[in-house]
């Protein structure tokens, strides 16, 4: 079996709303050996070693699920076996991911098979050891020469794998705040591969490390590391500290012990989880000792504490936003004897406790029998050889720590008020957020006032595992109470999101919408095949509209708005890269990039693009005219659908908005064309469309309906009308707003066009518009298409100019895409004759520079000439300097016509909003029966759509 390709989606994508791993894998002759086939041996084998498989519900969505599968008529094919394992194998190093889905990829043996990940190295080395465990558990006949791996040991590679995915995985505290983060529906982000997080959005967002917060001061942390003056501080203010002196030496330790009082604590001035510390001394010969042992755990110089040591059992207080959450008894690791068993084996069986892992890899650490342990044994005159007897107990610790062996129970409830004032004070006093009290005494319900107690350090980042999820008492919900503080109720962690998808019109749509909000006061984040701008800044240069740049944006502290271009390239590669939008919109399907990706038909592809409205919350905007995009609102759990339509007697947009549903409508009027507003049975005129500079008067309908979708995205969003008209009216088609998109240049005799439009949709728009022009000389184009589309879509876009213009120059784009250097010209070329095209009326130049230079110097007064540019920024400054030298070209300066028309209200609105509107010529065609395909009309709180099936589930 083979890995052909390997995707890993970080967002929602075309199989799941969350991350999975897609393998495209062949099974070789594997195909003719599904799993009961191969035996009874193979499926024990596969059992025995993965037994949680058996818990899989699979297809019947009950547990023994995949059992069945596996054993059931002929068995189920390897590619899915080999998903289940990845998915188990993950479960057993502790990730909780359960979807799965293998089909057939269209070809004999060759499966996509998918699964669900939280880690992506994780995920991707759960389903390589799969992959080695299956080849090394098939019998020799169904194993190619070179797949088994030498020596493969199983259980080695298993334990290898476990520790290697806890290393990856967030810890313990983290952990508990992402999940508390999670339910309070704040979004987050790994921004390393420790355990550092953004917790929100954009300019919302706080940073955590452990239980470090971006709120968390610098000096305070520093402080709480330096042992003696956190004494000092709190000693000032009357809290109970033991004397303390720091010395940095042996000799002035002892010392220092003597002056104090026996017995005596050592630790290092600035070591943490107990290390280094010892405790209880009660000679000079031991304090000697013992600060040699700090040192080694001391992280900055040579400074080591004495203290008093005071008697009484070791509590943890933490303290959150100067409030005592929680408090935990901390008992150190320790054995109990049972009369029978050695001390090594009391160690085992303390082990074998389901709650004890490596390190946090579980609720409780496991013992370790090494030297401090040994130590701790030989105090009491045993080694690991010794019986201990029934009941009795030895720590094998000095410290309470977690991290080291030892136990928590919750205490919280029994705190003397006395005692939480105390730790609360102490907090403030050194100024964390965040903070730990470690807490000595017999009696945490007796106040310190009353009893022997004190403060024996406070902690920056304390550990949340003994409060999340204690040894014994209550669990406490320690995370949610940090995320309040960063957080409080009322408080945005999101910024509004619009993704804008489509085949054509995507990047300008994206771009008005990010100027309507740049104008009324955001800092926009905004993703384009351009690159990535912040507040109108390009950052990034580059086609950058996949999840990269949905990230760069989502980090950026400064972005309140992220509008986010959203292609069909990044979809199919790596997903969205972030959960959930408010607004989706889908400006159309048309037939592009087919052919590629497994993407073979335009059904296919609104499958893709649909997306984008399957994961909105707010509002699906979605074209009315287009067939696909119209059935896409029966997949959208949006609490909206805006539909956009340039018919004005669509019948379901009227009935949709009869009942109180939103749409964006294009009416013919006495003075043009009108976009109006229709929502809860009432309307809302616009403006008029030769407002928009981006219409070219009016005349650009490809525009017309861009700057529909624009007042549709930021009308769902919350803009005001005024904001939209204002953004509208200064929004033009120039280089600097939208480069490659309608770029018009006029100082030259004869009029340039330059355009990006790559597919036969756009290239129809254009050559629309160009005949609308009407120009007075002759009408010219230089244009091409990408190589790597079908044949039958570079000989649509011939035919679709063939006869429109009065001279064809054929090029080819820089990149060829895998075809010949003049194949795509000739191509053209041949479909232009065959449509009626004179030869002598058609040039063939493959170089995009030498024909562009051709057509510039082809054009005359009056002239019109039409560019379909590849590298847009080189083939603008070509149309701009032609004829004349660099210094000389001023860009000029667009001006919007005519003021714009104050909001009405149809007085009949109630009855029939749309009664008396007025189709605009042209207008899609949309049959009277609605119900396509024999589906049915839906009405809801949304208003109307059209009810489609559903995808099939995964595993």
């Amino acid at each position: 079996m083979k890995i052909l390709e390997t995707s890993v989606f970080r967002g929602p994508n075309i199989y799941a709303k969350f991350p999975v791993i897609r393998h495209v894998v062949d099974i070789g002759i594997l195909e003719d050996w599904p799993s009961a086939k191969i035996g009874d041996d193979f499926i024990e084998q596969l059992l025995d070693a993965l037994p949680g498989l058996q818990e899989h519900g699979c297809s019947y969505r009950e547990p023994g699920g995949f059992i069945r599968r596996l054993r059931e008529d002929e068995g189920t094919w390897m590619a899915h076996i080999w998903e289940h394992m990845s998915i188990e194998l993950q479960n057993v190093a502790g990730l909780d991911v359960t979807f799965g889905r293998t089909r057939d990829a269209g070809e004999t043996g060759i499966y996509n098979m998918v699964f669900q990940y939280e880690q992506e190295e994780v995920g991707l080395h759960a389903s390589q050891l799969a992959l080695d465990f299956i080849h090394n558990l098939l019998p020799d006949n169904l194993v190619e020469t070179g797949e088994r791996v030498d020596g493969f040991d199983y259980t080695a590679k298993r334990e290898k794998f476990i520790k290697a995915a806890q290393r990856k995985a967030l810890g313990p505290s983290t952990a508990s705040l992402v999940n508390a983060g999670i339910e309070r529906d704040i979004p987050w982000m790994r921004l390393n591969e420790y355990s550092l997080i953004q917790l929100g959005y954009g300019k919302y967002q706080k940073r955590i490390q452990a239980t470090i917060t971006s709120e968390t001061d610098y000096i305070a942390t520093d402080l709480a590391s330096d042992k003696k003056a956190t004494n000092r501080i709190l000693g000032d203010l009357g809290l109970p500290v033991p004397r303390q002196i720091a010395v940095t030496s042996p000799e002035d330790a002892a010392k220092a012990a003597k002056r104090i009082g026996f017995p005596v604590v050592v630790k290092p001035l600035d070591g943490n989880h107990g290390n280094g510390i010892s405790i209880n001394l009660t000679s000079a010969e031991a304090v000697i000792e013992a600060f040699d042992f700090a040192l080694e755990y001391n992280k900055r110089g040579r400074t080591v504490i004495v203290e008093t040591f005071i008697q009484g059992l070791d509590h943890r207080m933490l303290v959150i936003d100067g409030k005592l959450e929680a408090v935990s008894k901390r008992v150190p690791g320790h054995i109990v004897g049972n009369g029978k068993n050695t001390a090594a084996e009391l160690i085992d069986i303390v082990n074998s406790d389901p709650r004890r892992g490596v390190g946090h890899e579980k609720v409780l650490t496991r013992l370790e029998l090494d030297k401090t342990a040994r130590d701790h044994l030989a105090e009491v005159g045993y080694d690991e050889n010794t019986v201990l007897k029934d009941g009795e107990t030895v720590f094998l610790r000095s410290t309470a720590n977690l991290s080291t062996g030892g136990t928590a129970v919750d205490v919280t409830d029994i705190v003397h008020p006395d005692n939480r004032s105390m730790a609360e004070r102490a907090i403030k006093a050194i100024g964390l957020d965040i903070g730990g009290v470690d807490f000595l005494s017999a009696d945490i319900s007796q106040s310190y006032k009353d009893i022997p107690a004190g403060i024996c350090e406070v902690n920056a980042a304390p550990g949340f595992r003994m409060h999340v999820a204690p040894s014994e008492g209550k669990s406490r919900d320690v995370a949610g109470a940090v995320m309040e503080m960063l957080f409080p109720a009322g408080t945005p962690s999101r910024v509004p999101i619009a993704s804008i998808t489509g085949t054509n019109g995507k990047t300008t749509v994206s771009r008005m919408v990010a100027h309507i909000h740049k104008l009324s006061g955001n800092t926009v984040g905004l993703a384009t095949t351009d690159g990535v701008y912040i507040d109108g800044n390009l950052t990034v240069k580059g086609d950058l509209t996949g999840p990269r740049a949905a990230q760069m944006i989502l980090r950026d502290p400064t972005v309140d708005a992220a509008i986010l271009e959203t292609a069909r390239g990044g979809l199919l590669r790596s997903g969205m890269g972030y959960e959930r939008c408010d607004v989706g919109a889908v400006l159309n399907v048309d037939a592009d990039h087919l052919g590629l990706k497994g993407i073979e038909t335009v059904e296919d592809l609104a499958r893709v693009k649909r997306i984008v409205v399957e994961v909105a919350t707010d509002t699906a905007v979605l074209n009315a005219d287009d067939e696909l995009c119209l059935k896409m609102a029966s997949h959208t759990q949006a609490d909206n659908i805006c539909y956009v339509t340039m018919n004005a007697n669509h019948p379901l947009v009227r009935e949709h908005v009869r009942i109180g549903g939103r749409a964006i409508v294009l009416e013919q009027g006495m003075n043009g064309h009108m976009i109006t507003i229709y929502e809860n049975s009432s309307n809302i005129q616009l403006m008029w469309t030769h407002l928009i500079p981006a219409t070219i008067d009016g005349k650009a309908m490809h525009n017309v309906q861009n700057a529909m979708f624009a007042a549709a995205i930021c009308y769902s969003m919350g803009k005001s009308l005024e904001d939209i008209r204002q953004g509208l009216r200064t929004f033009a088609t120039s280089y600097f707003q939208a480069p490659g998109r309608l770029n018009v240049f006029e100082e030259h005799p004869f009029k340039v066009i330059l355009d990006y439009g790559h597919n036969p949709a756009a290239i129809e728009a254009m050559t629309k518009l160009c005949t609308q022009l009407e120009p007075k000389g002759r009408k010219l184009i230089c244009f091409s298409m990408p190589g790597d589309r079908r044949d039958e879509d570079i000989v649509a876009a011939a035919k679709i100019v063939a006869g429109k213009f009065d001279h064809y120059i054929c090029k080819a784009d820089d990149g060829r895409r895998g075809r010949g250097d003049a194949e795509v010209p000739e191509m053209l070329r041949k479909t232009l004759i065959e449509n009626g095209v004179p030869d002598d009326q058609i040039q063939i130049i493959p170089s995009e520079v030498d024909a562009v230079d051709a057509a510039l110097n082809m054009g005359a007064v009056d002239d019109l000439l039409l560019v379909f540019g590849d590298n847009i920024a080189r083939t603008w400054k070509q149309i701009i300097y032609f004829n004349r030298p660099q210094d000389a070209f001023e860009s000029s300066a667009e001006e919007e016509a005519g003021p714009t028309p104050a909001p009405q209200s149809s007085a009949d609105g109630a009855l029939d909003p749309l009664a008396g509107a007025t189709p605009v010529e042209d207008a899609p065609e949309v049959p009277e029966n609605i119900l396509l395909g024999g589906m049915r009309m839906i009405r809801d709180s949304r208003g109307v759509r059209l009810e489609d099936s559903g995808d099939e589930d995964g595993d």
